[in-house]
């Protein structure tokens, strides 16, 4: 016997029934996610269609001693219409008020919600130099407040809510109030926000990730191997004094936090020098609005040199012409098959949640806490040691179910890291 499809009065009665739970997810962004500290500004940028969570997130975030909650709003439809209009020179230069905003708040310490949701599509047919353009000038013009981030002097934060227009991309054969019900059980679900208690169902979740990480950075390999049959065979250096990390963060005076609800990986930041081959993409990439699927990307010397795409090559383009630094890689992430989000069988258009369903690489800046004493290091001198400086990082998914990682050892000798798509001991 089929199963009735669930009606859109039916959808919302049940949204409305999962209202104390999405409140308790709110509730785990702001205590578990940026770990707000008594009397701390919390800022978060969102869709306006995410509203009512937003709501629920300032609620949060008084409730625990926020000094003030700072909401900086954005719209698909205003985006879309600003590009459509406004010419690329434009976008060039962050507008004074939105850089005085931003480093202003970082300065002044305080902790950042990025509430992720978003139409995957909603900037198709732009050119994909302007969302470029703008991304590369806040980053390099807002120089406080990419350092914040960039070296988790500010504790942030990127969870998702859906939106209309999201969750009929996701589910694009039903009612739009299915959809967005659905979206919402899947993000609980893979947030592992849809217990009694998701605060202490992440801190055995974090608990999870000593194991992988007490082996990688005991046996520091110096490279990686990644092969697979759809022709990755691609060799990663890493830095004579990396690091591995994952699950919590900290700032470097020892504040945990999470900057992604969910999270499944554990990373580090390759030697930008030394990668040499080529790998396939395993899921489609959405960039800034755009989609870029079906694409390969071949290096030398850590360089991308030659690359194509089925689906968006003008926004992988535009990516890679960012700066210099956007055609190394800044970051490789493991990642089990195994996990809450592949096993969903669900693709999320978002690389919040996509990356987290398959290990990832990412072209682009690398990250200060995973080299040793990178904290007290300039980034012209973690450049120097081969973590990668750039304007961007753009993660991208490779982890097939037959991928097979190897662990390059000093001695030559060579270490089994991931057998078909998992950890060679699960």
């Amino acid at each position: 016997m089929e199963r009735a499809e669930m009606t859109a009065q039916e959808a919302r009665e049940g949204i409305r029934a999962l209202m104390p739970q999405i409140d308790r997810y709110a509730r785990l962004v702001v205590r578990t996610g940026v770990n707000i500290k008594s009397g701390q500004e919390l800022v978060i940028q969102a869709p306006v269609d995410t509203s009512e969570f937003v709501r629920m997130l300032v609620k949060h975030g008084y409730e625990a001693g926020a000094g003030h909650v700072t909401v900086i709003w954005s719209d698909d439809c205003v985006t879309r219409l600003t590009y459509e209009h406004v010419e690329t020179s434009y976008f060039e230069q962050t507008p004074e008020w939105q850089r005085i905003q931003l480093d202003s708040l970082a300065e002044a310490g305080a902790c950042f919600v990025f509430v992720e949701g978003s139409d995957p599509e909603a900037l198709c047919g732009i050119d994909p130099a302007k969302p470029a353009a703008a991304s590369k000038a806040r980053n390099t013009q807002c120089r406080a407040f990419r350092r914040g981030l960039d070296f988790n002097i500010n504790p942030w934060c990127i969870a998702g809510a859906p939106v209309p227009a999201w969750a009929e991309h996701v589910y694009p054969d039903v009612p739009t109030e299915v959809a967005m019900y659905r979206l919402w059980r899947a993000i609980l679900s893979v947030a592992r926000a849809d217990g009694d208690d998701p605060e202490s169902d992440w801190d055995l979740h974090n608990a999870t990730f000593e194991k992988n990480l007490r082996f990688l950075n005991e046996n520091h390999f110096v490279a990686l191997h990644y092969t697979a049959e759809n022709g990755t065979d691609l060799t990663v250096g890493l830095t004579d004094k990396h690091l591995w990390a994952g699950g919590c963060g900290e700032t470097p005076d020892g504040h945990p936090f999470f900057p992604n609800i969910p999270t499944e990986e554990v990373f580090t930041s390759p030697d930008c020098e030394h990668v040499e081959g080529i790998v396939h993409s395993a899921l489609p990439l959405i960039h800034h609005g755009n989609r870029v699927d079906g694409f390969w990307l071949r290096f030398e010397g850590g360089k991308v040199v030659e690359y194509d795409a089925v689906v968006g090559k003008d926004t992988l383009t535009s990516i890679l012409e960012t700066d210099e630094g956007a055609r190394r890689l800044g970051e490789v992430a493991l990642i089990s098959k195994n996990t809450p989000i592949r096993e969903s069988e669900t693709l999320f258009f978002d690389t919040l949640y996509d990356e987290n369903a398959s290990c990832h690489l990412a072209l682009g800046i690398g990250f200060a806490e995973c080299y040793e004493g990178g904290y007290d290091m300039t980034p012209e001198e973690l450049r120097a040691h081969g973590v990668n400086t750039s304007s961007t990082h753009v993660d991208f998914m490779i982890g097939t179910d037959d991928l097979d990682i190897m662990g390059i050892c000093a001695d030559g000798t060579e270490v089994p890291v991931f057998v078909n798509g998992q950890w060679s001991w699960e």
